[in-house]
């Protein structure tokens, strides 16, 4: 099972919205919001929350590309996140998430014993290019036991 078919299958809001997992590596993660009417506001695009779960799902797309290896160990949990609307997103909206941190320094810190957090940050653009959204999330691992 893929990454993006493990969250579809385990995250009941990807599955509700109907998220489009394109790329998903420990490199980046891009996530797809399809144009969906019953998902938009008040001016006829994405709903602000919709685009906010988007990107929390790219970012935890990422995170489990890059620590998976990881869980038999240690949960990713998100600590916090905080996002930017920039412009109007109209229409199918992507979400491109990176690491904001080599992964080999944040294993090894949970290797000392540590509870690590690191940021992801994600860019969310509509068809045309423009970034209608950033954001950044931070998420720890959290040791098991």
């Amino acid at each position: 099972m893929s990454i993006g078919e493990m969250l579809a299958a385990t995250v009941p809001m990807a599955r509700t919205l109907n998220l489009e997992f394109v790329e998903t590596s420990a490199d980046r993660a891009v996530v797809s919001l399809p144009d969906q009417g019953a998902y938009h506001n008040h001016v006829g695009g994405p709903h602000a929350g919709a685009m906010f779960t988007l990107g929390e799902s790219a970012s935890g797309a990422i995170v489990l590309a890059a620590f998976g290896d990881q869980l038999a160990r240690a949960v990713p949990l998100a600590v916090r996140a905080e996002i930017a609307y920039r412009k109007l997103a109209m229409g199918a909206v992507t979400a491109t998430a990176t690491l904001g941190r080599p992964a080999a320094e944040v294993v090894a810190e949970l290797d000392a014993g540590q509870r690590p957090e690191f940021p992801v940050s994600v860019e969310i653009r509509r068809a045309d290019g423009a970034v209608t959204g950033e954001m950044s999330v931070v998420w720890t691992l959290r040791p098991n036991g």
